[in-house]
């Protein structure tokens, strides 16, 4: 009997020595690396004011221009889109300037990742399309 207890003793002493198992180690790290952006804290994203703001400035380096107004604004998977007015040509009356729509693509973090035209037109006259 001596010999029983000495074994499941020395059993129950060489587990609490043993190192941890690695499974739950390793899930948590998988779990770390497949955890979206979209799960990060609050406190990290930029709030959509923010990303607005950041976005019009960063489209107003690129370009030179002046953007006027954000006409579309959409979180997306991978981050931001928008579609933001600029003024290309001032002309006089203020009605003949020429404006541009710029679809505007950010990521997560309110970093322009892409930009590109997708229409001018004159500030005064509608679009015959009925959108934009």
């Amino acid at each position: 009997m001596t010999n029983a207890k000495d074994t499941s003793q020395s059993q129950a002493s060489r587990k609490s020595q043993d190192p941890p198992e690695t499974d739950d180690i390793e899930e948590t790290e998988e779990t770390q690396e497949t955890r979206s952006d979209t799960d990060r804290p609050a406190a990290k994203r930029p709030r959509p004011m923010e990303v607005l703001r950041e976005a019009r400035a960063q489209l107003s380096e690129l370009t030179g221009l002046t953007p006027e107004s954000v006409s579309s604004f959409v979180q997306t998977e991978d981050g931001w889109a928008l579609e933001v007015e600029v003024l290309e040509l001032e002309r006089v009356p203020d009605t003949m300037s020429l404006m541009a729509s710029y679809q505007v693509e950010l990521d997560l973090d309110g970093q322009l990742t892409g930009y590109r035209k997708v229409r001018r037109y004159e500030r005064g006259r509608a679009d015959a399309r009925g959108g934009h």
